[in-house]
């Protein structure tokens, strides 16, 4: 308890100076944002390692497409959050708004250019997605997408939302599905981390052409939540 308080009173305290620096580097770009992101990212992986002996591992790299992909992670912690900025490409979140209004963070999250949605505006949600979404993939940005809306507590899910395959599809994107057991080791909820491993594990892209989004969503989080038991199983 002691190494997850004091690895969680550091993770706070670094937030106000790297947002400083995150501005300040958009001065000069968005790139130059984005790195200053990337180097705080890094920041926070090392402490996790250090103090709380929390590390992760990816599975499937092989597996990313060279094009501007959307992906569909299981979202159950802040963990994964950071740790796919290591090992994905240059990417954006699909975020509800309210994160871009938090100071610090939210400020910090704005210079990466998310798209930031009101999550009870239903049809219009999935359509501004959509809109900004190939806009994004059409600079060769990566669009990361929660499918299950906000953290889920190990073991459990909710309904995918659609809004990624259909953007997908609009855009001739192929999806990239990743299953992890981040929630294991670092709780939604909760001060205290557990040392381990996180394994992040990609799976093939998905292409979207002639098939109806509906059963593309379901085909994929049949096998995000089947990795994900098969993960937490192994330990």
């Amino acid at each position: 308890m002691f190494r997850s308080i004091l690895f969680t009173s550091l993770f706070f305290l670094s937030i106000p100076p790297y947002t400083f620096w995150v501005l300040f580097g958009r001065l000069f770009g968005v790139n130059a944002g984005y790195r200053a992101v990337l180097h705080w990212v890094t920041l926070v992986m090392w402490l996790a390692r250090t103090i709380c002996g929390l590390d992760f591992r990816v599975e499937g790299k092989e597996h990313l497409p060279e094009q501007a992909s959307v992906v569909l992670m299981k979202h159950s912690s802040a963990y994964e959050t950071m740790a796919q900025l290591n090992f994905l490409p240059q990417q954006v979140w699909v975020a509800k708004r309210e994160l871009v209004w938090a100071p610090f963070f939210g400020w910090g999250l704005a210079v990466m250019q998310p798209i930031a949605i009101n999550r009870s505006a239903g049809r219009s949600a999935v359509e501004q997605v959509v809109t900004q979404g190939k806009e994004r993939l059409g600079r060769g940005l990566w669009v990361v997408i929660y499918p299950e809306g906000t953290r889920m507590a190990p073991g459990e899910t909710r309904r995918y939302g659609i809004s990624g395959t259909v953007l997908a599809e609009a855009a001739g994107a192929p999806i990239v599905p990743i299953a992890h057991n981040a929630g294991d080791f670092w709780p939604r909820r909760g001060w205290r981390k557990r040392p381990g491993t996180v394994v992040f594990r990609i799976g093939e892209p998905v292409y979207t052409a002639g098939r109806d989004p509906r059963e593309v969503n379901e085909t994929i989080q049949t096998w995000i939540e089947a990795q994900v038991a098969e993960l937490r199983a192994q330990g």
